[in-house]
């Protein structure tokens, strides 16, 4: 059993090494512990820091994509290198690595094939009470979105076996903690999630600009994933909503009409004709929309049968790896 612990880095030089110290190299279960960063178009020499600190593998990027992006490079190198299961943490050490035992009993036990670990927002000192607020508003819609029991969906640290690796497919360029989560609940991947403690802050954090663009970038996130998992349900309520609306005005003019005062009620009757006429394209669009969702159901699982066979074991790995600075 190999496990590889990925880290996603952009200008990390400074943090890196505190994080990579506290790094195992052995870890009950696996025979074999390898370390892989994914240099996000770092301008520092985030890279060298890396190598120098006894990281295997470093897969860089000349341009930066973005922390989402990063995190599926780093997915997709660590099934390629052979990976059984693959943790997840930040590269400014606010995750403690001595929980990740912790993290990967359930995935060894065999109960689970995502494991998200849940810090404890409360006792955080660096989160502001606004931050702590929107962090459980947040978990809390993800959870009503994926249908899972996730506390803490913001979390990075997180392990999952290559199975559940290869289904994940991150659209948001924002960030990748919400989406798979929600991923995960949609395509019936086993997930849960472990409580796990945190180290003091090394840096301000870089996902978190302010508070207003944090609400907006999620609210976003979680919306257009709902649009591309639920999409007849949504275009339907949002059709049937507008379609009822049209009714009621036109009852309303038929009502006027009826006791003789319909002239003045003219505005009523074109709202509602331009009601109803919405709410009949958009429910035509939610029939379309659950079409293109088969279609894009029978995509992904064709490339899951892809990667599939592009990593089957007895494959060498380091072969398919041309962004992979290996040691």
């Amino acid at each position: 059993m190999k496990l590889i612990i990925q880290i996603p880095c952009f200008n990390e030089a400074e943090a890196l090494p505190v994080t990579l110290k506290d790094l195992p190299r052995s870890v009950p279960g696996f025979d074999c512990v390898e370390w892989l960063i994914v240099n996000d178009g770092s301008s520092d020499d985030t890279a060298e820091v890396a190598v120098r600190n006894g990281v295997d593998h470093v897969v860089s990027f000349t341009k930066n994509q973005g922390l989402a992006r990063a995190f599926l490079a780093g997915l997709d190198s660590c099934v390629k290198l052979g990976a059984d299961v693959i943790v997840n943490t930040d590269a400014d050490n606010q995750y403690m690595a001595q929980d990740i035992p912790a993290l990967l009993a359930p995935i060894l036990a065999g109960k689970a094939d995502v494991v998200v670990g849940a810090r404890p927002i409360n006792e955080i000192e660096s989160f502001s009470p606004v931050k702590k607020f929107l962090q459980g508003i947040g978990s809390l819609a993800v959870r009503f979105v994926s249908r899972t029991g996730i506390p803490d969906a913001p979390s990075g640290f997180r392990a999952m076996t290559r199975e559940a690796a290869m289904r994940f497919n991150v659209f948001n360029n924002y960030t990748y903690t919400l989406e798979t989560i929600i991923q995960a609940g949609q395509k019936n991947i086993a997930i849960t999630s472990v409580p796990i403690r945190v180290n003091g802050a090394l840096r301000p954090s870089r996902l978190v600009r302010s508070n207003s663009s944090y609400i907006g970038k999620s609210l976003i996130t979680i919306v257009r994933i709902f649009v591309v998992y639920k999409a007849f349900r949504f275009f339907m309520t949002v059709g049937l909503t507008a379609l009822l609306l049209g009714l009621l005005g036109g009852g309303r003019y038929l009502y006027y009409y009826a006791t003789g005062d319909g002239s003045g009620h003219v505005q009523s009757l074109i709202l509602s004709s331009i009601l109803l006429g919405v709410g009949f394209q958009t429910m035509l669009t939610a029939f379309l929309a659950d079409l293109l969702a088969v279609n894009r159901r029978l995509m992904e699982d064709v490339q899951y049968r892809v990667k599939k066979l592009e990593f089957a074991a007895g494959a060498d790995p380091r072969s398919r790896l041309p962004q992979d600075d290996t040691r």
